[in-house]
């Protein structure tokens, strides 16, 4: 007690006194994320917001001094327990270091704070016809901080690669306060180590980002999505072989399962067909002339792969129609029970029938039940499993469900996350896909960047 009022005195003195909360209603309500954890084991000592990289550095110096955790907190979107508070600390907010710093549309880069949302920064490079593609589904207010912190993707990953092929340099402040510069203003970087990727993913447990510089690419000219339903899984998944099969590469290709589809046409009703097994939606973009094209020949292998029924947008009141629809699923699907749980498993996409297949089956096993939709292009399913935390056999069945699923995952040589990350909700499962030796590495790793542990401790192993 008498260290944590020590540290609070001293960030109090540090900071301007109404960017640091130590009321307990106000930690409370950043003592967790998005993944909504059963219960908080313990609050924040205290939440800080930041307003610029020197107080980032003074926390972070006071916080090794004391030994202290330092959790990072974006829009705490996240669904892993990445930011959860299990050990007390200082939860650092970035919400107040949210400007966007520079655009060239020469270099075609942009330099932003952590605090930055992701949809923000779509809409003012496509104002000067540049284009930033990864799109997560709470782009509207998830920030580049978190993105950077998760490794996130989203629906265009099939085409244009998610966050972390798009770091090009990052300002770091490391667990002693120091900075440390990733990388350069350069597009190409051979030079040394590619320290880029690996603060892309660590989930804040290697060190701060406090600016980051993303590439940007030019924005396509035009873009057309369309949604075909199939009769079978199967049907779905040979489809979008096919389409790879033909050398076309659509910017999305996303998948939703039959309960998805009901669930979301349930309470958010967009004209979707209920009745079918599975539905794919794929965007095309490019210019003109490419995308009548593509939507032509895409439309033909859909016919010929069986799908029941093709929906494609004609204006972009259409194509909003059907993506509000998929993005969706989520909250739909939180209507359903009094908590929802959304998962990131990715196999090869030869295995991915097997998959869906698979978790529908362990959800039927333990009476639970599950809505799926994911990213079918590069085999990513995300299982959304509506719960109520206080139902006690419920939760006991949805952990030996979540236990079967990650083993699954295993057996058809796939990962437990392409882009939510491991936080402190995976950590247990980590080593059902990672062998012991990678396993070590990352924590001597852990241990050079931060030898005092107070990065987001206890988070990934």
């Amino acid at each position: 007690m008498l260290t944590k009022n020590k540290i609070i005195t001293e960030l109090k003195k540090t900071l301007p006194l109404k960017n640091v909360l130590t009321e307990v209603e106000e930690r409370y309500a950043y003592a967790q994320d998005a993944s909504n954890t059963p219960c908080i084991k313990n609050l924040p000592d205290a939440v800080v917001f930041v307003e610029n990289i020197k107080q980032v550095q003074d926390v972070v110096k006071l916080a090794n001094k004391y030994k202290t955790p330092v959790i990072c907190r974006g829009a705490g979107t996240n669904v892993v327990g990445a930011c959860s508070t299990e050990h007390g600390g200082i939860v650092l907010n970035f919400s107040k270091m949210n400007r966007i710093l520079d655009i060239s549309a020469e270099n075609m880069t942009a330099r932003v704070q952590p605090g930055v949302v992701v949809g923000e920064l779509q809409k003012r490079v496509e104002e000067l016809g540049l284009y930033y593609p990864p799109d997560p589904s709470n782009l509207a207010v998830s920030t580049i901080g978190g993105s950077i912190a998760q490794a996130s993707g989203g629906a265009r990953t099939f085409k244009y690669g998610s966050t972390k092929d798009y770091v090009i340099d990052l300002l770091v402040v490391t667990a002693n306060g120091e900075l440390l510069r990733t990388g350069a203003s350069t597009i190409k970087n051979a030079t040394g180590y590619n320290l880029n990727t690996l603060f892309v993913g660590s989930e804040g447990t290697l060190g701060i980002v406090v600016e980051a510089t993303m590439k940007l690419i030019p924005k396509p000219e035009t873009r057309r999505v369309i949604m075909a339903y199939f009769d079978t899984v199967r049907g779905a998944v040979e489809a979008v072989n096919t389409i790879i099969e033909q050398k076309i590469f659509p910017a999305t290709i996303d998948f939703m399962d039959k309960n998805a589809i009901q669930t979301v046409e349930r309470f958010y009703p967009a004209g979707l067909l209920c009745d079918k097994e599975s539905a794919l939606v794929i965007e095309v973009d490019g210019f003109e002339n490419a995308v009548e094209l593509q939507q032509k020949m895409i439309v033909n292998i859909l016919e010929n792969s069986g799908a029941a029924k093709i929906q494609y947008s004609h204006n972009e009141e259409e194509y909003n129609k059907i993506w509000t629809a998929r993005r969706s699923s989520m909250g739909a699907c939180a209507k359903l029970k009094p908590n929802v749980t959304t998962d990131d498993v990715i196999v090869p996409r030869k295995n991915l029938e097997a998959l869906v297949l698979g978790i529908r089956e362990i959800c039927r096993k333990y009476n639970l039940d599950v809505c799926m939709v994911g990213h079918v292009g590069d085999g990513s399913v995300h299982p959304q499993i509506p719960i109520d935390y206080n139902d006690k056999d419920e939760y006991r069945r949805f952990k030996l469900a979540k236990n079967e699923i990650y083993e699954l995952t295993a057996r058809l040589d796939g990962i437990l996350s392409g882009e939510h990350g491991i936080g402190s909700l995976k950590r247990e499962h980590i080593s059902k896909v990672v062998n012991a030796e990678a396993l070590n590495y990352m924590r001597t790793i852990k241990k050079v960047f931060d030898p005092n542990n107070i990065l987001n401790p206890y988070k990934i192993f």
